[in-house]
């Protein structure tokens, strides 16, 4: 839309953002069929051609629990040319293997703040799935790979409820001292608001997490997705999860809807003059070519404005 929005700036926000794009992964992960592999290439190179410089690919895990990426040894040499890191997700030592075979150099695992979704989603306890992936940081690590540290759950479970600040923070912390180059603080079934976001933030400040290790991935449930955004920007947090068109949830956690659409995050950004680098225009169209490829429209209040398509 010519002009708009129009660029007001706002005080004690971030010159830039990077967003860590995760429709290709955590989106498509959550699709109830398996799209075809070369789509997802396709995908791919259309989010990085639409300026996204950091575009999760693939998960590396046994195609029983997650069979919608079981293609990812095909699909990760399709995107050699792919202008953008491209991280995947690991989540024991064999998929390690599998990842650094095909030449990945970003890792990233997926640990949680919750015993019961650790126990659903890795069959673990919380102690156990840290203790199986501190092998998996220090080979990558050694590999010269940079490592990303997932927690979910951050600010509710589906079963459990509430989650206490300094639960959510001992492991976050246990994350980082095993090695991750940084956390992605997940509000997995998307019940947090603002005053949480920052109370979290405020409480690993307090035990020596800097903002610039941190990345936040919100999802929408509520319609909070933005705000907690924003109140994550105020607190100096630089690296925002999104996903293109709104794809994904969590197939763990039925709870879950989509993720913030990467669209609607660079709209408010692009109003408050914040760089990210990506061409809005470029990615709707790239959005609405996937919701075709999926049969159905993009939840994304952005792309369905853009598109014309109510």
């Amino acid at each position: 839309m010519i002009g708009l929005p129009m660029t007001v700036p706002a005080p004690g926000l971030p010159a830039r953002v990077r967003i860590h794009e995760v429709g290709a992964r955590d989106g498509l992960q959550n699709e109830k069929t398996a799209v075809p592999t070369a789509v997802k290439a396709e995908f791919i190179h259309r989010l990085a051609a639409a300026g996204l410089d950091t575009v999760e690919a693939t998960s590396f895990v046994h195609p029983k629990w997650v069979p919608q990426l079981a293609d990812a040894e095909q699909l990760f040499p399709l995107l050699s040319d792919v202008d953008a890191a491209l991280p995947v997700l690991v989540p024991n030592e064999r998929g390690l293997d599998r990842a650094l075979a095909l030449g990945a150099t970003r890792i990233a695992v997926f640990g949680s703040a919750t015993e019961t979704f650790a126990s659903r989603n890795l069959n673990r306890t919380v102690d156990e799935s840290l203790a199986m992936f501190e092998p998996v940081v220090a080979r990558a690590r050694e590999g010269g790979a940079h490592v990303r540290g997932y927690l979910s759950m951050c600010f509710g479970d589906p079963w459990e409820g509430a989650v206490p600040v300094h639960q959510v923070v001992r492991v976050a912390k246990a994350l980082l001292d095993l090695g991750c180059d940084e956390l992605s603080l997940g509000d997995t079934i998307g019940v947090a608001t603002p005053g949480h976001v920052r109370a979290l933030l405020e409480a690993l400040g307090e035990e020596g997490v800097g903002v610039d290790r941190i990345g936040v991935h919100f999802h929408d449930t509520y319609g909070q997705a933005l705000s907690n955004t924003l109140a994550a920007l105020q607190h100096g947090v630089t690296t925002v999860d999104a996903s293109a068109g709104g794809l994904g949830g969590c197939p763990y956690a039925k709870s879950a809807t989509g993720n913030l659409a990467t669209e609607d995050l660079v709209w408010m950004l692009d109003g408050l003059g914040i760089e990210t680098g990506v061409d809005l225009a470029a990615l709707t169209a790239t959005s609405v070519w996937m919701a075709e490829q999926l049969g159905r429209p993009s939840p994304s209040r952005t792309v369905r404005a853009l598109s014309h398509k109510e």
